[in-house]
């Protein structure tokens, strides 16, 4: 089962779900709010991605960072901490799949990948 992992109330996430429910995809929903996210998970979406494909950087909570907290992000060990504080900084949803690996709402992917 794939697990997909967001924040309920955002509307990129609740375009996710409802894509994969309309597509009888079966998930798993971790809420970022309530569970947090491990510092290990974050290591393993690094690995597969690069931080810089999940750190959202357009979203509200980045832009209200305060400039030398944003200026203070230099390394990919800055990135995964400040993402495992603020979590709505991470590009929503994301999901995971036998290794496969998305971030944020692609109707085009979701489609060629699920229709395996």
């Amino acid at each position: 089962m794939i697990k997909v992992y967001g924040i309920p109330n955002c509307n990129t996430v609740k375009k996710a779900l409802d894509w994969l429910k309309q597509n009888n995809v079966a998930y798993e929903f971790h809420d970022f709010k309530k569970l947090g996210v491990t510092a290990d998970k974050l290591e393993e979406w690094n690995d597969k991605a690069g931080y810089e494909k999940f750190l959202n950087k357009q979203g509200l909570t980045w832009k209200q960072l305060d400039a030398a907290v944003k200026e203070s992000v230099k390394t990919k060990d800055d990135a995964l901490q400040l993402l495992q504080q603020k979590t709505s900084m991470i590009k929503r949803p994301v999901i995971e799949d036998n290794g496969y690996l998305f971030f944020g709402f692609d109707e085009k992917a979701y489609a060629e990948h699920f229709a395996k």
